[in-house]
């Protein structure tokens, strides 16, 4: 909250002044916490996600400890893919596995419709349930995966470094590859908006993979989708975040794809960013999350040195330029969070 009773994120969001610059970060409840360290030794990740009074603990385990001025739920990106028929396994070491990939037409004719209602509800009841706890004190963000990353996970089968079956399908089967996207944007729109109608306050949109492609490939095959979520979305009446990694030699066109406020990795400039897609777009980003492992006077070097290029501009969220990385040391992200607070531009 701000000295005037409102949430300073939202507030900066919409890109209005704030009395200091709010400061949340990606994966902020996650393995690098002791509490979520021995809550995982008990369920596995999947169990966490889909038992809502588990989520809700896990979800609130950084907020006190670090002051951060949003909570973001605990889910994961693909949850939506298992509703509709390719299945999703989490394997120590390994991470996410799609164990009926993507590969053909008749697959993506295959894919099931998605009820996030009926489906994915236990998101839902986990958003509810987080509402209730920190009612008055934060706003909760609901999130969601972008098209391209879905569709890759889906098509490649799990993590990939060069994604090359997922370029080959949009080079050699574009209809196969547009129906695939269709599909994917239909059930996101359902489950953000149902996340929405559940309590969430904002939305984040994660295109994690999307950098891996070429600015000319972006706008033909990817931009067109992405678009058609955020369009779905304006009805819903809370701010968007469009969030990607790798396309610092795109920012304009990832900003043509909509979003009220833009999140970009560690890359580029702050400053150099705005320029490119407008200096009174709001902006969230972007401390590299490695930096967080370094002594706390390189730590505050770094995170003075963007507070600077925000140059006092309403509408700056500070955030690491991807999620905060496992055995970061806690005392590091809380004191991030008090640099954040206490700086003031000019």
């Amino acid at each position: 909250m701000d000295k005037n009773g409102e949430y300073r994120f939202l507030k900066a969001c919409r890109g209005e002044p704030v009395d200091c610059t709010p400061v949340w970060f990606m994966r902020q409840a996650g393995r690098y916490m002791k509490e979520y360290r021995d809550l995982k030794a008990k369920y596995s990740f999947l169990e966490m996600c889909r038992t809502p009074e588990l989520a809700t603990e896990v979800t609130l385990q950084p907020l006190d400890v670090l002051g951060v001025d949003a909570a973001i739920i605990f889910a994961d990106i693909l949850l939506p893919l298992e509703p509709m028929g390719t299945g999703l396994e989490f394997t120590a070491g390994d991470g996410p596995s799609i164990p009926r990939p993507v590969r053909t037409r008749q697959d993506v004719e295959n894919l099931r419709p998605v009820n996030s209602e009926e489906q994915l509800g236990y998101v839902g009841d986990a958003i509810k349930l987080v509402r209730k706890e920190i009612a008055g004190k934060l706003p909760l963000i609901g999130f969601s995966g972008a098209p391209f990353t879905l569709s890759s996970y889906m098509v490649e089968g799990g993590k990939s470094k060069e994604f090359t079956t997922t370029k080959l399908m949009m080079y050699q089967e574009p209809e196969t590859w547009n129906l695939l996207m269709d599909k994917v944007v239909d059930v996101l729109v359902d489950y953000l908006k149902m996340q929405v109608k559940a309590g969430a306050q904002a939305l984040q949109i994660f295109d994690s993979w999307v950098g891996c492609l070429n600015p000319g490939d972006y706008e033909r095959y990817i931009l067109p989708h992405t678009k058609r979520v955020f369009e779905g979305l304006k009805e819903c009446g809370v701010p968007v975040i469009n969030f990607s990694t790798g396309t610092s030699s795109m920012l304009p066109l990832v900003h043509q794809s909509g979003g009220d406020v833009m999140g970009f990795d560690w890359r580029i400039h702050l400053d150099d960013a705005r320029r490119q897609i407008g200096l009174d777009t709001p902006v969230q980003g972007n401390l590299d999350p490695n930096i967080l492992f370094a002594p706390i006077p390189v730590i505050r070097e770094k995170v003075l040195d963007i507070l600077k290029r925000a140059e006092g501009r309403p509408g700056h969220i500070f955030n690491l330029g991807h999620g905060i990385l496992q055995h970061t040391p806690v005392d590091h992200v809380k004191a991030v969070v008090d640099m954040v607070h206490e700086y003031r531009h000019g």
